[in-house]
């Protein structure tokens, strides 16, 4: 089912919406004329409590609401802080659709994770396939509580008729990404790491795996399209794959960066380290059929423009 919303009338929330993803988000809304967009501070507002959730949607009264704020970050912060991961992201999404239920709100869209994909999903991953195992170890519980999610909006629909779809972006990257080594994901780590080996003259970079693991990545600009897309088009109970639709072994990423970057040293792969899920490749057909999505931006392209904003920022992106 689609039901159409011309957004630039209505009271638009972004939660996130002063992060990575978000700040592309509520730069499409107001391309479209949206002069209402809300993002949401979390010092004034926090998102894991009820009341101040309550507070919140009294005081901006929105019409339609995109949620996007998570506790995010790669494989190692996963293993590290997996209660924090877990906790934070289901708090805050299940008080964000319980308060825009009671509120009235027309229009809820909840962005997921791949991560709540089974471990071994056949590839490409079809949404049919998304209850079909246990997801990865390192990433489940973030996973699990995004994919709760999934259930509490698709009880709600068939309970309170709420108007409340989910979709599923596989990894994302772009300017503005986290760069700290930290918490960052694959792209800007390698990023990082290789711009830093070759302006020290390093002879060698270490990768976490074996570098035989794949995955798919979307361009931040096209997942923003994908999701005001879905805010105006979109009404229906099934979970919706945001991807481009094509993988990369993480060995043939990492050839590609030293490439782009300049990097002429060896990599070391650290085979003690995890790989992660083992295949990442999504089916798009739905996004494309259900409200007109696809991909524009080649990854090469996509890559070049995520150097330069970094090689111009660096001095002030996290962790440089």
């Amino acid at each position: 089912m689609s039901s159409t919303l011309n957004l630039s009338t209505l009271r638009v929330m972004v939660t996130g919406g002063s992060g990575f993803l978000g700040s592309f988000v509520v730069e499409k809304l107001k391309e479209r004329g949206c002069e209402q967009v809300i993002v949401p501070r979390s010092r004034e507002r926090d998102l894991r409590v009820r009341g101040d959730v309550e507070k919140l949607f009294d005081e901006t009264r929105p019409d339609v609401v995109i949620h996007l704020a998570a506790v995010v970050g790669g494989i190692g912060a996963n293993r590290e802080r997996p209660g924090e991961f877990f906790y934070d992201n289901l708090m805050m999404g299940a008080h964000a659709i319980d308060v825009a239920r009671l509120r009235g709100v027309r229009k809820f869209v909840t962005v997921g994770t791949i991560c709540a994909y089974p471990k071994h999903t056949p590839v490409p991953f079809r949404e049919e396939d998304l209850w079909n195992g246990y997801p990865e170890e390192t990433n489940a519980p973030y996973g699990l509580a995004k994919k709760v999610l999934l259930v509490q909006g698709q009880a709600y629909r068939a309970q309170y008729g709420m108007n409340i779809s989910y979709l599923l972006p596989v990894n994302l990257y772009g300017p503005r990404d986290n760069f700290d080594p930290k918490s960052s994901h694959v792209i800007p780590a390698l990023i990082k790491k290789c711009l830093e080996a070759r302006d020290a003259g390093r002879e060698e970079i270490e990768v976490w795996g074996t570098g035989t693991a794949t995955r798919e990545f979307l361009y931040v600009e096209d997942a923003s399209e994908a999701i005001v897309l879905a805010a105006e088009r979109y009404d229906g109970d099934e979970p919706v794959n945001i991807g481009s639709g094509s993988e990369i072994s993480i060995r043939d990423l990492v050839g590609l960066l030293c490439r782009l970057t300049g990097f002429r040293g060896n990599v070391r792969w650290d085979a003690t380290k995890p790989d992660g899920q083992p295949r990442r490749c999504l089916d798009v057909t739905r996004a494309r059929r259900l409200f007109g999505f696809q991909a524009s931006t080649s990854f090469e392209d996509g890559l070049r423009k995520t150097l330069e904003w970094y090689e111009a920022h660096r001095s002030r992106a996290a962790g440089a």
